[in-house]
């Protein structure tokens, strides 16, 4: 029977379909971070400087970024399963031209080629999630999806050193290869097929959303560069502009690739603008927290590395659990509730000294992992629910938008207080990080949900 006549996929056949998503959602999270501490090697054997290096990781994420959308409507129109799976052969493929590179340029292009696959898989992972799981379990879904991508982005300096310390840098890409084959395989047999509309790609919009999204991310991340602040004003200027014809014309269009027809609906606008603020929050402890670790409390790489695991802990114990209870229960309540919880774990961090003992780190940590997870899952639940099943699409494609731009404008913050305040960095980037946590709470609560 096709899948879409369907309430979710028996089992085994559901397990496996999620498993495939699972494995490649976590190599494709993974790749977005396992990079960053390869940087120095990959450096040193290509004969180039640090600040061309980034490359290899800007590369990636930009094509992530503007690749989302564009994929997420080309799933609504041919199928989500078509989408996936391209978007993962063409993950592994890249994956292993990585690996063979010579030069910064070939690498350089790899990576964008590895973005775009990418974002085909994560374009299109929640809408699968919604044809896999029967509609009473959606949660159960949602919630191992944020589990894998948990999981994933706390395991990426740790996977990364692990494999460092016995291969080169080359087996960062080339570990992707066989388990990408595996995941292909097990897509062609089990993930369902979905409705196509078949009506035509929007190429104008892709172009516009290219702009939009290119140079805001590009200018968020500009912030970083201590001489960066007017190309990075100028560029997110530019990225406005684009946005507003973007959204013009959007709002003339019947299904438009950038989801305004989704967006006029109060419960997903405000998921949306709730998962952004959480995201912020969180990168913005995670990139100032491990500072304060090494430089102030005098931490090794590996002890900050340590320091930071009850976070990420706790959100992937709590996860599916969140993602159970929002089958259950309100999950704009329990969305409200994690993110309260949240600001009362980043603000035990703003108050937490500057000599703190590990106990004092660990158990602040935690109460923000803990409130970081009970939000995610039941939030997510809410942006895929409350589409249209012909828009899962759209949806999907958007919640990973937000999820890039809430982390960029986390990092762009970051960058702001250590370009704008002489000390105190972590006690006040923890304030700011409780305060979005207290906004989305505010937003999640005047959600109604059905």
């Amino acid at each position: 029977m096709n899948a879409a006549t369907l309430d979710g996929l028996p089992n085994p056949q559901r397990a496996f379909a999620f498993l495939t998503i699972g494995i490649a959602l976590t190599m494709a999270v993974l790749d977005g971070a396992i990079v960053n501490v390869a940087l120095p090697s990959i450096s040193t054997e290509l004969a180039i400087s640090p600040a061309d290096a980034i490359w290899v990781v800007t590369a990636y994420q930009l094509a992530v970024t503007v690749s989302l959308l564009p994929l997420a409507s080309l799933g609504d129109i041919i199928g989500y399963k078509r989408i996936y799976w391209c978007g993962l052969a063409v993950f592994t493929v890249a994956s292993f031209a990585c690996a063979n590179a010579q030069t910064l340029a070939f690498l350089a292009v790899a990576r964008v080629v590895q973005g775009v696959g990418a974002a085909g898989i994560m374009s299109v992972n929640i809408a699968l999630v919604r044809y896999i799981f029967p509609k009473a379990l959606l949660g159960t879904g949602v919630g191992y999806t944020a589990l894998v991508v948990a999981v994933s982005s706390a395991a990426g300096p740790s996977v990364a050193s692990a494999i460092l310390t016995v291969a080169s840098w080359q087996w960062l890409f080339l570990v992707n290869v066989p388990l990408g084959i595996v995941a292909l395989i097990i897509a062609a047999r089990t993930l369902p097929q979905t409705p196509a509309s078949g009506h035509a790609f929007d190429w104008t919009s892709a172009l516009l959303n290219a702009v939009t999204f290119g140079l805001l991310i590009a200018g968020l991340d500009a912030f970083s560069d201590a001489d960066g602040n007017v190309r990075a004003l100028l560029m997110i200027l530019v990225a406005a502009i684009a946005g507003a014809v973007l959204v013009w014309r959007s709002l003339k269009l019947a299904v438009p690739m950038l989801p305004v027809d989704l967006l006029r609906r109060p419960v997903f606008a405000l998921s949306m603008a709730t998962s952004m603020c959480s995201f912020a929050a969180q990168n913005m402890a995670y990139i100032a927290l491990p500072f304060f670790f090494e430089r102030t409390l005098g931490r090794s790489e590996a002890a900050t590395g340590f320091l930071m695991t009850p976070w990420p802990l706790m959100t992937a114990l709590i996860s599916p659990m969140a993602g159970r209870l929002s089958d259950k229960l309100a999950p704009e309540r329990l969305g409200s509730a994690g993110l309260l919880i949240l600001a009362v774990g980043l603000a035990c961090v703003a108050t937490m000294g500057e000599a703190p003992t590990g106990f004092d780190i660990a158990w602040r940590l935690a109460i923000c992992g803990f409130g970081f997870g009970l939000f995610q899952s039941p939030n997510n639940r809410i942006i895929i629910a409350s589409a249209p099943r012909e828009r899962s699409g759209g949806a999907s494609g958007l919640q990973s938008t937000g999820r890039l731009l809430g982390q960029s404008m986390g990092a762009a913050l970051v960058a702001i207080v250590f370009g704008l305040v002489a000390g105190g960095h972590t006690t006040l980037i923890a304030w700011i990080g409780a305060g979005l946590s207290l906004v989305g709470a505010l937003s999640s609560g005047f959600r109604k949900t059905a």
